[in-house]
């Protein structure tokens, strides 16, 4: 398979006891390597703390590597950062591996040719192109990196955290024989941005129920029509590890595992299975379980070290059912160990079911939606009721670990921030679990004149074996009000992965890997605007002029606050439309997410603009609506 490939940007060093920054960034998942980015740019000066020795988080070390979309990805929707993030995964194998020829003249490059997803790659692959995108920080000062580093404790003074408090495991000399001695360090930092997937440092700063909470809110809380009538504090969303899988059937002797010690037992919890969600078969019909977070497909490639197709394996199959690490009954920090143990362990069962006990699908060739057919032609066609696939290989050099689970679980819920807008169900869906229509036919999710991004995914809640059922339900294209990024009562401390105000319901659609991404580099951003400005996110947040001046600085970073998908970052027009926009004119109809810049002005909307924006009556030139909006800015 393919050849190894860095992920550290520096040595892993000892900590000095004391270190200072302007931005401190703890955690180096989407959202806060995004951040650091950001930050970085507007002038501070930044250190990033990660709890491993990879940078990606979701992308990355928890194996997601097939990122959750939306359909309009390639040209609007993600900001100009993950956008290049994206374009760099697809330069990487044009010019690091040998792509066959359809695949290397494909402008929008899918190398396993998964149907959830736009673009796939190798965990590793990610890692090393965010390694890239930080690199010019770091050379030129503006940026530190302290792997394997994690935060233990946040020095108070009532709602500002004064200092926190960090742990590294990393070696005190260079001699792999001297034992790993931790170091210490105490970091001092005008702000401090919480990029851990779990939320990790509200428990160490702020208080449950009044600075964060987790698990689902009460309908009388929220309002929201799908909220439970009690709070469910246990309702937190299933958390994954992923593994990848080879096909490899000139290793079908040597593949199958040995099955956990409690194989039995993980069986019945887990209720292995294939056909879930969308999923119509393992090799069959029209979304096949086994392209469907594929990461390398042999077609795309006459690489000799990409011989085979390769999946990443995220399903209901390996959701861990069994227990949560955070929430009500997740216990001690032994308790919580032993339940990501046990939840590895299941996620090692569903290899060994389906190397020995899954039903033998009866492959086809099938042409998919994306117009990418599946490799299930080159299958061998098995004997009836015939049972196990001893052709999977578990790929454990895709992450390097010693069991060939992803490092970290991959994390769909965090604690959450009490903020000063949440973000409500009702809000951004079609219609809500009963039917009732909340957005209905109109083409966006309820406007939010605060915004600082944008997203777009289905409101997606899996089974958390507490008793919440799934629920998959259609949103509208939606907006990241700043006041979602804001806390309640904490001053210096901003949210930047998962973790800002959004609800139980609303975390199901606005968790996925570009909306993660854009809330930690807006979040960087505005960290870097207080610092320059002298002020703090709630006095943004409540300063209309200061919260304008700061979304005028998001859209020349390239981060779009409003859903036209035809004038992309880098229209002419872009800014203006955008500006005008979030000043609440209707710019276009609510029945799609067009704003038509090539059609001419017309005399009823030119009027219509102006005295909204309180401007003067003026004779209308005969221009186009995109000129209009330029003039008018």
């Amino acid at each position: 398979m393919s050849s190894h490939v860095a992920t550290s940007l520096s040595d892993l060093s000892p900590l000095p006891s004391e270190l200072r920054c302007e931005i401190l960034i703890v955690g180096g998942g989407a959202g806060g390597v995004a951040a650091a980015m950001s930050a970085c740019a507007g002038g501070a000066s930044v250190i990033l703390l990660e709890e491993t020795n990879w940078l990606g988080g979701q992308l990355t070390t928890q194996g997601v590597s097939t990122p959750d979309e939306q359909q309009h990805i390639e040209t609007f929707g993600g900001t100009s950062r993950y956008n290049e993030f994206r374009e760099r995964i697809r330069e990487f194998y044009r010019t690091e591996r040998i792509l066959s020829a359809e695949a290397l003249s494909s402008p929008a490059l899918n190398p396993g040719s998964c149907w959830v997803s736009k673009l796939s790659y190798e965990p590793k692959v990610g890692a090393e192109v965010l390694k890239r995108m930080l690199q010019p920080y770091v050379e030129q000062g503006k940026l530190r990196i302290c792997f394997e580093t994690k935060a233990t404790a946040c020095e108070m003074e009532g709602a500002t955290i004064l200092a926190v408090v960090a742990e590294s495991q990393a070696k005190k000399d260079s001699d792999a024989s001297l034992s790993d001695e931790k170091s210490t360090c105490r970091i001092t930092a005008q702000f401090v941005l919480d990029a851990t997937d779990l939320g990790d440092l509200l428990p160490m700063c702020g208080k449950e129920g009044v600075d964060w909470i987790t698990g689902a809110e009460s309908r009388a809380e929220t309002g929201e029509p799908d909220a439970p009538l009690e709070p469910r504090p246990h309702w937190v969303q299933p958390f994954t590890f992923p593994f990848a899988l080879e096909w490899s059937p000139e290793t079908a002797a040597s593949n199958v595992i040995s099955p956990p010690h409690d194989y039995e037992e993980l069986k019945k919890l887990q209720n292995y299975h294939i056909k879930h969600g969308a999923i119509t078969g393992l090799f069959s019909g029209r979304a096949p379980w086994w392209s469907y977070r594929r990461i390398l497909a042999a077609k795309n490639f006459q690489d000799p070290r990409i011989k085979n197709d390769v999946a990443m394996i995220n399903t209901a199959g390996n959701d861990y059912y069994g227990g949560n690490v955070i929430g009500e009954g997740a216990g001690s920090q032994t308790e919580i160990e032993t339940t990501l143990q046990r939840a590895r362990r299941a996620s090692l069962g569903y290899v060994y079911w389906l190397q020995r006990e899954c039903p033998r699908d009866e492959p086809e060739p099938v042409e998919l939606q994306t117009g990418q057919t599946s490799t299930s032609e080159k299958l061998p066609v098995p004997q009836t009721k015939a049972k196990g696939y001893p052709e999977f290989r578990l790929l454990k050099e895709i992450f390097d670990t010693e069991d060939g689970c992803s490092p970290q679980p991959y994390i769909r819920e965090s604690r959450r921030i009490r903020s000063k807008r949440p973000i409500l169900e009702q809000e951004i869906v079609v219609s809500d679990f009963q039917g009732n229509v909340c957005r209905g036919e109109r083409a966006r999710a309820a406007f939010m004149p605060d915004s600082v991004g944008i997203g777009h995914y289905a409101l997606d809640i899996h089974p958390n074996g507490h008793g919440e059922p799934n629920h998959y339900v259609p949103t509208r294209p939606f907006q990241i009000p700043l006041g979602a990024l804001i806390p309640m009562r904490l001053k210096n401390y901003l949210p930047a992965c998962k973790n800002f105000g959004t609800t139980h319901l609303t975390n199901g659609a606005y968790r996925l890997h570009p909306i993660e991404w854009n809330a930690g580099e807006s979040v960087g951003a505005l960290a870097a605007f207080c610092v320059s400005a002298s002020t703090l996110p709630s006095e943004v947040f409540d300063d209309k002029a200061r919260s304008k001046s700061f979304q005028a600085l998001l859209l020349r970073e390239g981060v779009p606050l409003y859903w036209y998908i035809d004038v992309p970052y880098g229209h002419p027009s872009f800014e203006a439309v955008q500006t005008i926009a979030l000043s609440g004119l209707q710019l276009s109809s609510e029945i799609d997410l067009l704003f038509r810049p090539d059609d001419p002005i017309r005399l009823q909307d030119w009027n219509y603009w102006r005295t909204v924006l309180e401007l003067p009556p003026a004779e209308m030139p005969p221009i186009s609506r995109a000129e209009a909006a330029l003039l008018l800015q």
